[in-house]
């Protein structure tokens, strides 16, 4: 496995600083973050030298099976999130807020985000949308939780946007955009993702802000990309949304092995003699003599 980037050397013993991801941003150097939803991908990221390690609610469809994010649950995102940071050691793990977790109130956002924190050993969390949800991010920034904010498409509110689909594609839509960045930054977010947002509106919208964007669906002028773990390498079967790159086709790869094991089980080739266990000839003698 190739060793991380000369730029990761002063974080190769520790936790990436929060504020490391202002100066990548002020240097021009791109910062790449992954979704990860169990320990064994976490430590993969982490040896890759990855910054950011997102445990997305995406888990809801790539994992648990559903049609969309809004299933996934505090306590099924508190697990997936526990197993990835007994993983990665190095990136900054940020949880996904799940939907329900931060729409009642700010005391019921914070006591959610809270658990992530206490409970999970999250570095922060994110959460989707502006306008009433600005308030939250400065209630959980107040309290010292990091948060990571996301914009454009927001899969949770998909319905209310009329399905899964680029947005700010109008001027008074991309002005909004920008508007609602503005107030997220200026409400304490670190980082904003924008996701399914023409190319040209986020390049304005990362020049606009001093804290970075990551980017998916959104243009090479972000701060950062993220992608989905199983969309990047090739092992989710659902529709690819249009900005997704594959990396792998591990998916065939698994049903190759899988389908190479069966035959071998089915026609005795497994298990060979190299994959047993033996016992001392006395002990077998002693062992039928019982019998």
């Amino acid at each position: 496995m190739s060793t991380p980037a000369p730029r990761y050397a002063s974080w190769t013993h520790g936790k990436l600083p929060l504020p490391e991801l202002r100066e990548l941003k002020r240097r021009g150097e791109k910062i790449v973050m992954v979704t990860a939803y169990d320990a064994p991908s976490a430590r993969l990221a982490d040896a890759a030298g990855v910054e950011l390690v997102l445990v997305g609610d995406s888990a809801a469809m790539v994992v648990l099976g559903h049609d969309s994010t809004v299933p996934a649950s505090m306590d099924e995102m508190l697990m997936l999130t526990r197993a990835v940071t007994r993983g990665a050691k190095r990136p900054l793990v940020v949880a996904d807020m799940p939907f329900g977790s931060f729409q009642v109130s700010d005391e019921n956002t914070l006591e959610h985000a809270i658990r992530f924190v206490k409970e999970a050993a999250a570095d922060a969390v994110k959460l989707e949308g502006a306008g009433p949800m600005v308030g939250r991010v400065r209630a959980l920034v107040g309290a010292g939780i990091p948060v990571m904010g996301h914009i454009g498409l927001t899969p949770q509110s998909a319905t209310a946007l009329g399905g899964f689909k680029a947005q700010g594609r109008t001027a008074e839509q991309a002005r909004k955009l920008v508007a609602d960045a503005r107030e997220l930054e200026a409400a304490g977010c670190f980082s904003i993702v924008l996701e399914a947002v023409p190319a040209a509106v986020a390049a304005e919208v990362t020049r606009t802000l001093s804290i970075p964007t990551i980017g998916i669906g959104a243009g090479r002028d972000c701060d950062g990309q993220v992608l989905v773990w199983h969309d990047l390498l090739g092992l989710y079967e659902g529709r690819a949304p249009r900005f997704v790159k594959r990396y792998a086709d591990v998916g065939t790869e698994i049903r190759r092995a899988l389908e190479a094991f069966a035959d071998d089980v089915r026609t005795g080739r497994f298990p060979e003699e190299q994959h047993t266990y033996a016992m001392p000839d006395e002990e077998l003698a002693a062992f039928f003599a019982a019998l």
